[in-house]
């Protein structure tokens, strides 16, 4: 989901907001690390060393030197989303590792992880022919990740008519019950279904999460806001009705989408990262889930869809660094171990309501994600070497 977050108990309280972005520019006076560009993100600019570089795998070297927690987006001429980084501190670097056609793009810097950003237009150079060259290897991941996705895809839209169809029967506790299970598919695999841009604030954006003049009441559409009827508002209306309609329309959309998605080893290794950091901008804070408490079944899938990313990419990151893919397995291997405590059936999807966990044990589940995705943010590269 892309919605403005508040500060919470943990340390990786953040924000993402999925919207076109424009902004202003300015005169760069960063220099080039290496083969990469460097983007310095600041409070008002967004500073990029190269506005022409070549086509292949493209590496950012970012720097934040402002005083807000930032993210940086490399998108495509109509907002579709390349590729992104999240929650980059204060005086912080992080490193972004991307194939990129050539074409022209946007690299945008989001201070404070809310708004409209700040944009830079770049072209990539080369034509067809700095297209990188891929061994079997990446080849297979692509294609069994396209499978992946597109099986998650088709699963979703059944759940979900369970769920749409006990709205539209008004039956209260059976839309409770099957509310969490109908976004699993989704959240798995969260990253492509962003990368479309219209999708998911249509299905999946939180009512802080709304643009700048839209109307709770007729512009806010998707799971969130029958969320909030189901335990909120304790009530089901001809206006939820209309929207289950909308929900099924919407995401039969991206059923039909997803297999057009632009999937690359390293896209999947960064959407693997991606999913890390929706789990710690919402689902540990509690924000995601706000009115089912059920974040605990989000946090879990999308796990779960960062490790089929890694699963696949792991005959290749193992040649290139058997370390990192070491340390990969131990990670998810104990954040797993810590989630498994808070569900009563261990090949299932029954977990402790999410008010039930309190700040210590948000805590230890905060810090388990960071250990991941530390090493986890850097398999794009290691993909690659």
């Amino acid at each position: 989901m892309r919605a403005v977050r508040t500060t919470a108990v943990t340390a990786l309280a953040g924000a993402a907001v999925l919207a076109a972005v424009t902004g202003c520019t300015a005169k760069s006076d960063a220099k080039a690390e290496g083969d990469g560009v460097t983007v310095t993100a600041k409070d008002d600019s967004c500073e990029v060393s190269k506005k022409e570089f070549p086509a292949g795998h493209v590496t950012l070297n970012v720097e934040n030197r402002g005083s807000k927690i930032t993210e940086v987006y490399v998108l495509y001429p109509d907002d579709r989303i390349v590729t992104e980084r999240e929650n980059i501190g204060p005086g912080t670097k992080a490193t972004l590792t991307a194939e990129i056609k050539a074409g022209s793009y946007a690299i945008v810097c989001k201070p404070g992880m809310t708004g409209a950003g700040i944009r830079q237009a770049v072209t990539l150079t080369g034509g067809d022919a700095a297209a990188p060259k891929r061994s079997a290897e990446m080849d297979a991941a692509v294609a069994a990740y396209r499978q992946y996705v597109q099986a998650q895809a088709e699963e979703t839209l059944p759940k979900v008519k369970v769920f749409t169809d006990a709205v539209r029967a008004g039956d209260l506790e059976a839309a409770k019950k099957a509310y969490a299970p109908s976004r699993i598919g989704w959240e798995r695999t969260e990253p492509v279904a962003e990368s479309f841009g219209d999708i998911d604030p249509k299905v999946d954006v939180r009512e802080d999460g709304l643009e700048e003049g839209q109307d709770p009441a007729k512009d806010w559409t998707g799971w969130h806001r029958l969320e909030k009827a189901l335990w909120q508002d304790k009530k089901i209306t001809a206006r939820e009705k209309q929207l289950a309609d909308l929900l099924d329309k919407d995401l039969a959309d991206w059923v039909k989408r997803v297999g057009t998605a632009e999937i690359t080893p390293t896209s999947m290794a960064n959407g693997a990262k991606e999913l890390l950091d929706e789990v710690a901008t919402g689902k540990v804070t509690g924000e995601e889930e706000r009115y089912s408490h059920t974040d605990l079944v989000d946090f879990k899938a999308n796990v779960e869809g960062a490790q089929k990313s890694f699963d696949l990419l792991r005959p290749v990151a193992t040649k290139n660094d058997a370390a990192l893919v070491a340390e990969l397995d131990k990670q998810f291997a104990a954040l797993n171990t810590l989630l498994d405590k808070y569900r009563a059936d261990k090949a299932g999807y029954d977990f402790t309501s999410y008010d039930k966990v309190g700040d210590p044990a948000r805590k230890e589940l905060s810090d388990g994600v960071n250990a991941l995705a530390e090493p986890l943010s850097k398999l794009a590269a290691a993909v690659v070497k």
